[in-house]
């Protein structure tokens, strides 16, 4: 495939990213939409949230349809009741002194007590969730793993300046977002990528500055909170258009989905850590058949990706994403999977030479 591409400072062939932009401009200024669906879960067994989506928010608690089902009346409720008044009196400390620690500084300083650090990372979410106040508030850090680089710079909240100029080292995700200002940047749009591996590689093809400004970040899979949170706060900076970067499998779509319209277990922190504007870029699964991507480069579908496709289909916020729908049947019809690392079997540095360069000049995004 050959394709002839704009200089690196030649921005005039991207009007479809400059539309993009106006277009999101004014969708801000709309009145925000209905919710399309409601439901019942929640974070664990202690608290029952009523969840609605909203086009416009994500997934989002109800608030006034919350309720506590907080027990010790009997030997199976007692322990886990207790664990949460001694993480409640660690936080009631924390708070009085001004101090702050991660779930995993908690943890530690009981291994035998708590026993695993799922169980201090559910009893946290169900206070944080109970309180109606996020992690930040009750002095707990969410530990950081994501990492940013690109045309970005910015204060934190101690007065470090920081530069995320883009170079063969990324900037790790500060642990306090929320403090973050002077936020300073050219870039032209964000790009949110799944897998350090490829954040990595676009780095090392010097991809920034071959197409600046720009600005990428991963959560190295999963996002951690800060990335997230980093994501939304960029958002609701610089208004700029946000698209992923994920492996063409149900995986990739589920990681995709928590940046866009976020997740039941933190849904009463919504407003503070989703951005339905986000836009899925690639690796799209119609992508593979158009680019004739080698089938030794594929993997077939599992029992387990096929299950969760379908349950992925079934989600509230598919109804208002038809083309994102319309992606996963291609999956689901194919049976195959494949990860962006597929794209080297048509060249070393297609990825960041003419897939993601063309995608943005002919507005390949849904």
């Amino acid at each position: 495939m050959s394709l002839s591409l704009p200089g690196e400072t030649d921005w005039s062939a991207f009007t479809l990213l400059d539309h993009h932009r106006v277009s999101l401009l004014r969708s801000i200024k709309e009145a925000p939409r209905e919710e399309t669906r409601i439901g019942e879960t929640g974070p664990s067994n202690n608290i029952c949230q009523i969840t609605r989506f909203k086009d416009s928010v994500g997934l989002q608690m109800i608030s006034h349809y919350t309720t506590r089902k907080i027990k010790s009346d009997c030997p199976k409720s007692a322990p886990k009741f207790a664990l949460m008044l001694k993480i409640l009196s660690v936080i009631y400390k924390m708070v009085q002194n001004n101090t702050y620690a991660t779930k995993r500084d908690i943890y530690y300083s009981d291994t035998l007590l708590f026993g695993s650090q799922s169980v201090v990372d559910n009893i946290v979410n169900d206070i944080s969730c109970m309180l109606k106040i996020p992690r930040r508030s009750l002095h707990i850090l969410s530990t950081t793993k994501g990492c940013i680089a690109g045309n970005l710079s910015y204060t934190e909240e101690d007065g470090t300046k920081v530069n995320c100029t883009c170079s063969a080292t990324a900037v790790v995700v500060p642990s306090n977002v929320q403090g973050i200002r002077n936020v300073i940047t050219d870039a032209k749009f964000i790009l949110i990528v799944e897998k350090d591996a490829t954040f990595q590689r676009l780095l090392d093809d010097d991809f920034c500055n071959k197409l600046s400004p720009c600005i990428m970040i991963t959560g190295k899979g999963v996002p951690d909170l800060n990335t997230r949170l980093l994501v939304r706060k960029l958002w609701d900076t610089c208004h700029i258009p946000i698209f992923t970067l994920m492996d063409a499998d149900p995986h990739g779509i589920e990681i995709m989905c928590i940046y866009k319209y976020g997740s039941v277990s933190m849904s009463f922190e919504a407003h503070h850590l989703t951005v339905p504007a986000i836009r899925w870029l690639g690796l799209l699964p119609s992508d593979i058949e158009r680019l004739n991507i080698r089938k030794d480069a594929l993997i077939p579908l599992t029992k387990q990706d096929q299950n969760k496709l379908a349950s992925m289909q079934k989600r509230p916020y598919m109804t208002c994403q038809p083309m994102w729908k319309k992606e996963m049947e291609i999956m689901a019809a194919s049976k195959m999977k494949a990860e962006i690392q597929a794209l080297t079997s048509l060249s070393s540095d297609y990825l960041s030479r003419v897939y993601l360069p063309s995608k943005l000049q002919f507005g390949g995004w849904i």
